[in-house]
């Protein structure tokens, strides 16, 4: 750009000087013009090369952040190529175990004592439901208490009664019975908190009036076991308010027991071996 722009001058200086060589000496008057054309094309000269200096700057600086944008991109691709081959991974491995509990067989309890629950969740519909494969009843707590209460609804204690002789019956008499109540996330009333202060104690309250009912009936105390998990173990999830009906629940579960009463010498605690390290716990 400079040698076009100088070429540019000394041509039409020398063209004006030829014309002045024709016509005679340069006047001052032409003269003082022709320095001024020279200096301003010299200072025109000057200003194009500092804006291409500018833009060579720029393209540098532009190339730079390119290779910099293309390096970054590159480096997220491979990390999203990655996250991909986990997640394939972790999703194989979650369909394996899927197929894997499918496939999974719990001990089942024998099958008159399975027939006699089914036949006991079929008269009390709404009330009591039944999962052969655990082995386990579930009541419905609003159908077997009052709102807030521990206290076994009357119309309830009809259903714990027909329990209560399939329990005693031979063929369910070698297992233990698990009593555990569940509650929602809704927040327990001041007037319930004077005996229930929290839902841990609401649900174990519940399940310790079960089993009260059972023993009451005959069930023997040392087959029996109450405990709670209060809202914590949601069978679905709770609603916004925590009002989740499905929620409140006591659940009982008829598991193959072990030695009961004591066993060793004083001060020893006995040990259930019948169940084994690692043995299904079918408290959920």
């Amino acid at each position: 750009m400079r040698s076009i722009l100088t070429r540019t001058i000394a041509a039409g200086l020398g063209g004006c000087l030829i014309a002045a060589g024709l016509g005679g000496c340069v006047n001052q008057q032409e003269y003082d013009r022709l320095v001024d054309t020279n200096r301003s094309l010299s200072a025109t000269n000057a200003d194009l090369q500092a804006q291409i200096d500018d833009c060579n700057r720029l393209v540098s600086t532009l190339r730079g952040q390119t290779g910099s944008a293309s390096d970054t991109i590159v480096s997220l691709q491979q990390a999203n190529d990655a996250l991909k081959r986990q997640l394939a991974d972790t999703q194989a491995k979650l369909s394996q175990f899927e197929n894997d509990l499918a496939g999974m067989s719990f001990a089942r309890l024998d099958p008159v004592t399975d027939k006699a629950l089914r036949d006991l969740a079929a008269r009390y519909p709404g009330l009591v439901s039944y999962d052969a494969d655990r082995g386990m009843l579930r009541f419905a707590s609003d159908l077997t208490f009052d709102s807030g209460s521990a206290v076994v609804r009357p119309d309830a204690a009809e259903s714990l009664r027909a329990l209560a002789q399939i329990l005693n019956s031979p063929d369910a008499m070698p297992y233990d019975v698990r009593i555990v109540g569940h509650t929602d996330t809704q927040a327990i009333s001041s007037r319930t908190a004077a005996q229930h202060p929290t839902n841990m104690h609401l649900s174990v309250h519940r399940a310790i009036s079960v089993r009260d009912e059972l023993r009451g009936l005959g069930v023997q105390s040392d087959r029996m076991e109450a405990a709670g998990w209060g809202e914590f173990r949601p069978a679905v999830p709770n609603a916004a308010n925590g009002n989740t009906p499905r929620n409140r629940r006591v659940e009982i579960y008829l598991v193959r027991g072990g030695p009961r009463g004591y066993s060793g010498s004083e001060g020893s605690v006995p040990v259930d071996n019948a169940r084994g390290a690692g043995a299904f716990e079918p408290i959920k």
